[in-house]
């Protein structure tokens, strides 16, 4: 990181947040500011002093004047005298000024008015951003041949749907960390938005599923020169546009728009011995499902749980009614809760019989040894060797190479022509080569690559022409995607 004089540099035109007069001067940039949206950017002292009378009760010119006078030299706004109407020289000393807001204050106020409707827009999750950026990285060969007009265009729209993906996902997510989310997935309210949370983070996670491989690939094959060449335009035409204020750093531009480009990039790709950001989102996002599932399941189970041992009360309470003294009573609870003292002994050791019907009179007697608990009782240890199982390794390691090789040949029968195409599979095919398809395909799906468990590469891809496929096992018929294997 380079600290440059620009971050170093005290910014006067916040201190109006925290004056003492705080409260009229947001009041003053606030009416500004919505004066200059509505293009109306010269306001006279008139104007605000009416305003702020409007909302300060015994405001008067005077302190409209100082008010105006402390923005001005924070840098809020800016004054210019007005000598277009004055007639008379005491209309001259007088000075009458014009003000307009700066620029740092207009982007202060947008910030301002961002924060204070932070609780009420909420973050959202928008899948069709991946769609969007897809077709817009899939265009660039084509869009490097646009006018330059056209170029700034498609970079600004790339860059804005970028930013909103980025920014509304991390917003949203982080929703889930927060103690609030916390204490609502505890509790049973949280039941009511279960299936639509979690078919809301679906949506996002296969759209995400869809579109990252597919951005992946296609940014992988663009060529250099190409993407040089139409970051080199974005900065031209950035440098063509007139302004009178100031003149663009060509250094600083070109800096910040390859900048972007390599976000944009890493997002999709990662860096060498780091996994995408893409990637982390799936997993994050595919987490915050398993942990919304599972507090469901744990309040349904609570609920489900205090539900049935309401109905096991009333079924004592029929019972208790029936008995015709207290020593029947006594009877009763002695079945249905048990000793009210009693000393339970729990030991693990094998059993004759399976049978859930069988006592413990059944049951071969066992002796157990009973240690002291005491702080200072420590078992005498003994000696003793181990056993040697070099032979039952080897044999389990023989075992398992064999499984090995029979699975390489099992694969190898279905390779052809150095590809695994799945709809064009000889019918019907085993099981245990299905299940290895499957593994291959779930490990690839999000990266579109793959590796075996022999270290051989492949990447999946699917098949245009087909929409599903059927494939014929011989334990049945599974209905998936064209997936075509494609090894290295």
């Amino acid at each position: 990181m380079e600290i440059s004089p620009q971050l170093l540099k005290e910014i006067t035109e916040t201190k109006y947040l925290t004056a003492e007069n705080h409260s009229r001067y947001r009041v003053i940039l606030r009416f500004f500011f919505l004066e200059y949206e509505k293009i109306r950017y010269w306001l006279y002292k008139e104007d605000v002093y009416a305003e702020l009378s409007r909302h300060f009760e015994g405001y008067t010119m005077e302190q409209c004047k100082q008010d105006l006078a402390a923005l001005t030299d924070w840098g809020n706004i800016a004054a210019v005298q007005d000598s277009s109407k004055v007639a008379t020289v005491e209309e001259f000393k007088n000075k009458q000024f014009r003000y307009y807001l700066s620029e740092y204050t207009v982007e202060i106020e947008r910030l301002t008015r961002k924060l204070e409707s932070l609780f009420v827009e909420g973050a959202s999750l928008s899948p069709n951003l991946f769609e969007r950026i897809r077709l817009a990285i899939s265009k660039i060969p084509s869009t490097d041949k646009k006018p330059l007009v056209e170029i700034d265009s498609w970079w600004k729209d790339l860059q804005s749907d970028f930013r909103r993906l980025n920014q509304n996902y991390q917003d949203y997510i982080r929703n889930f960390y927060s103690a609030d989310s916390d204490r609502l997935m505890k509790s049973q309210e949280f039941i009511v938005y279960k299936d639509s949370l979690v078919k809301y983070l679906r949506e996002f996670v296969k759209e995400l599923q869809k579109n990252a491989p597919a951005i992946e690939g296609i940014i992988k094959k663009l060529p250099d020169k190409v993407i040089d060449s139409l970051l080199a335009k974005v900065i031209i035409y950035e440098k063509s546009i007139p302004r009178m204020d100031r003149e663009v750093d060509e250094a600083l531009f070109a800096e910040n728009v390859y900048g972007k480009w390599e976000s944009l990039r890493d997002w999709f790709l990662g860096k060498p011995g780091k996994l995408s950001e893409s990637y982390r989102v799936l997993e994050i996002t595919n987490g915050v499902i398993s942990r919304i599932l599972l507090n469901a399941s744990l309040i349904l189970q609570m609920r489900n749980a205090g539900t049935n041992r309401k109905e096991d009360y009333k079924k004592y309470f029929q019972l208790f009614l029936r008995c015709e003294d207290i020593k029947e009573a006594h009877r009763l609870s002695s079945v249905v809760f048990g000793a009210p003292s009693r000393a339970s002994l729990i030991a693990d050791r094998p059993r004759s019989t399976e049978s859930i019907t069988s006592s413990v009179y059944d049951e071969e007697p066992s002796t157990f040894e009973i240690k002291p608990r005491v702080r200072t009782y420590r078992p005498r240890s003994e000696r003793s060797g181990f056993a040697d199982k070099s032979a039952e390794k080897e044999r389990m390691l023989e075992l398992y190479m064999q499984e090995l090789e029979e699975e390489r040949k099992l694969i190898e029968d279905y390779i052809s022509g150095n590809k695994i195409e799945i709809s064009a599979l000889p019918m019907p095919v085993a099981s245990k080569a299905r299940d290895i398809f499957l593994q291959w395909i779930s490990a690839a799906n999000a990266r579109g690559t793959g590796r075996t468990e022999e270290g051989r590469a492949y990447r999946l891809e699917l098949d245009p022409r087909k929409a599903f496929c059927l494939l014929e096992c011989d334990d049945g018929m599974l209905k998936m995607p064209p997936y075509i294997l494609v090894f290295e």
